[in-house]
């Protein structure tokens, strides 16, 4: 196995075997005259956890938002360079926005379920793509809450209130939402830092069941969780990618020393 360095600097193992599920080429990111993400280059692996890490306002999350184009919602917001998924390139005029966000779910950090029972916001996107069999509609609600382990708890009061539910409950709710229009990629910014340890013990375990599925790219400042889940880190500092690699090397013998400092605690 060989490695890559890119042109921020950050390495990357050559595993030509992976299939990629997004690919990054000298991205950059604006708000406004605010250039706030630097010629970003990424190979991002299918079925697998990667992890983006780094201190506050380095730019993970306008990243992570950057794949499906939530940053359009941002006025003045202006991308370069290039983001592949799949064959997909994100970026390019006339992309369908919708198909995207079909193709790529998100899970914010706080859970936002619709004000609706459990079953409706399952149903919610599929009803949105033109599903409308009842039968089907049954289906794909247990299927998905089954997938994130709620279905054995809420399987007697479908057509309660989904924000009756626990803050732990909802997250997963909001996973399975995501999930319910069967996408390919998952994006997660932050899943479980307003959660309970248990609560978040049960979004890890999750994580790692769904990646047999998924492609799941998450924003965490929790370095252990990125220790426990991930199977590829990137060390985000000050818009660019430091070091890119295989989790453990990332958290065991890091090439920048940068990256050895933040995870080991000397800064962030």
């Amino acid at each position: 196995m060989t490695t890559v360095v890119t042109k921020t600097g950050s390495t990357e193992s050559d595993t030509h075997a992976e299939k990629t599920a997004i690919s990054v080429r000298n991205f950059s990111f604006h708000y406004g005259s605010n250039k706030v993400l630097h010629d970003i280059c990424l190979s991002i692996p299918d079925h697998q956890v990667t992890a983006l890490i780094g201190p506050s306002g380095c730019g993970k999350s306008t990243f992570l938002r950057s794949i499906n184009r939530m940053n359009d919602l941002v006025p003045g917001a202006r991308a370069e360079g290039e983001i592949l998924v799949g064959k997909t390139s994100v970026n390019q005029p006339g992309t369908d926005i919708v198909a995207l966000r079909r193709t790529v779910g998100m899970v914010f950090q706080r859970s936002n379920p619709f004000p609706k029972s459990i079953a409706d916001n399952i149903t919610y996107g599929p009803k949105l793509g033109g599903i409308t069999d009842r039968l089907e509609l049954e289906r794909i609600v247990e299927e998905t809450l089954t997938q994130v382990g709620l279905w054995s708890e809420v399987r007697d009061r479908l057509q309660s209130s989904a924000l009756a539910l626990s803050g732990g409950q909802q997250q997963r709710l909001c996973i399975a939402r995501a999930i319910a229009v069967q996408p390919e990629i998952l994006l997660m910014d932050e899943p479980a830092s307003a959660l309970d340890p248990i609560a978040t013990r049960r979004i890890e375990e999750l994580i790692l069941e769904l990646k047999n599925r998924y492609t799941i790219v998450i924003v965490t400042h929790n370095m252990q969780q990125a220790a426990r889940i991930s199977d590829r880190t990137a060390f985000f500092y000050m818009g660019e990618v430091v070091e890119y690699d295989t989790t453990r090397v990332i958290f065991t013998t890091p090439r920048q020393s940068r990256t050895e400092d933040y995870v080991t605690g000397r800064f962030g």
